[in-house]
């Protein structure tokens, strides 16, 4: 049995037409249903129930497309695996990571990386951690970066990358910047820059605050740390940002100030879809992160 016919049967189930399977394959109509006659007298069972109104698997038909499927899987795993060993270390990595930390949280990791694998093209594309569980299970994503913690279900395979607390960070003028520790507490009266309602760190802040008797005066929300900076600078309000982002802001008319045993946190996790073959470039990223990750603790 030809390897392209089980490609041709799979495609006209998918469909149940013909035409729309020869149009996505790009070859002639005759020439699949030359492929499926094929397999039917191979196996001696019809696949399709054929009529003027509508194609129709049949009982064998739908046993034999959930075992196509997995010749197929198979097939395209070991193709992907050699091309690998002709072409090693070169390919491409496409990750998805959340507009709220950018690349700054593993631009080192990305470095190191990029030093063993000069060749390899890094594909990084900011967008919410929903959708990069989207691209992840669908293999638009190779990788993802997510930060709502810990993630339920089997569907993929995850490594903590970082656990990072939140500072507050205030204007200069501001009278809580004389303080070298904060109580959430005395946040009350304070106008909030926060995260969108599609970010988990939002609720997490809001089950804080309720914790401390009161529900944050909102004034703005947003994906971009950058936008939040500046909004503070204009003294618009206070936000909380991961700690390492604070870090990194070199600007005198902000000053970020730590929370008294806050439990508010940035988790930071690395995704990747589970029994599906990964090209050599991702897997020896992923190594690389782990041992990164260890010479960190």
């Amino acid at each position: 049995m030809d390897i392209r016919h089980l490609e041709y049967f799979s495609e006209v189930a998918k469909h149940l037409s013909f035409t729309k399977a020869a149009a996505t394959l790009h070859v002639s109509q005759p020439s699949i249903s030359k492929a499926i006659k094929s397999i039917e007298e191979e196996l001696g069972v019809p696949l399709f129930y054929r009529s003027s109104r509508q194609l129709e698997l049949t009982d064998a038909g739908k046993a034999v497309l959930i075992n196509a499927k997995n010749v197929l899987e198979t097939f395209n795993n070991l193709t992907s695996e050699l091309n690998d060993i002709m072409k090693l270390k070169k390919g491409e990595i496409r990750i998805g990571i959340p507009p709220i930390i950018g690349a700054s949280f593993f631009s080192k990791l990305i470095s190191q990386y990029k030093e063993s694998y000069p060749s390899v093209e890094i594909t990084l594309s900011e967008v919410g951690t929903k959708m990069i569980k989207q691209g992840v299970e669908e293999g638009s994503l190779d990788i993802g970066l997510i930060c709502n913690l810990p993630i339920h279900g089997d569907s993929f395979e995850l490594i903590k990358l970082l656990k990072d607390p939140l500072l507050l960070i205030v204007h200069k003028d501001n009278p809580l910047v004389n303080k070298p520790l904060l109580d959430l507490s005395e946040l009350k009266s304070e106008s909030f820059i926060l995260y969108r309602k599609d970010f988990s760190i939002y609720d997490r802040i809001i089950e804080e605050c309720a914790k401390s008797n009161f529900y944050p005066n909102i004034v703005c929300e947003s994906s971009q740390k950058d936008l939040m900076v500046e909004l503070v600078e204009a003294k618009i309000g206070v936000a909380l940002l991961p700690s390492k982002i604070c870090q990194q802001l070199n600007n005198p008319e902000i000053k970020a100030i730590p929370l008294h045993e806050s439990k508010i946190n940035l988790e930071l996790g690395m995704i990747w879809k589970k029994n599906r073959y990964l090209p050599f470039t991702v897997r020896e990223f992923i190594a690389v992160a782990e041992q990164f990750l260890l010479l960190q603790s």
